[in-house]
């Protein structure tokens, strides 16, 4: 399962990288996938970077990109079956970063 995962990464991350010319979609990472045991769901966590209202409006040309990107995956890996994709915004690195700011201003006043 986890190659599964890590192929249909890795053929997103490239057709967002260096095919989709929405212009809402600005500088995204998908940083992890997770694929249902029946290989029939996907979801597809990215990081955005930019303003809250630059990351939905992102987050919205993926959605609206998801057949392309299904396609791209079907055409790619050739699996039994072609995961429908759902994309979720990762904020692991925004709530990271605002931890290590409270903890340095902790840090300060401490």
């Amino acid at each position: 399962m986890r190659r599964v995962d890590a192929a249909v990464r890795h053929v997103i991350g490239d057709a967002v990288a260096q095919d989709l010319k929405d212009p809402r979609v600005g500088f995204v990472t998908v940083t992890d996938v997770k694929t249902s045991a029946d290989l029939r769901h996907a979801r597809v966590y990215v990081s955005i970077l930019g303003t809250p209202a630059e990351r939905e409006a992102s987050l919205e040309g993926l959605r609206s990109a998801h057949g392309y990107l299904q396609r791209q995956v079907a055409r790619e890996l050739r699996l039994k079956h072609t995961p429908e994709l759902d994309f979720v915004l990762d904020d692991t690195a925004e709530r990271a970063f605002r931890l290590e700011e409270l903890l340095d201003a902790e840090g300060r006043q401490g």
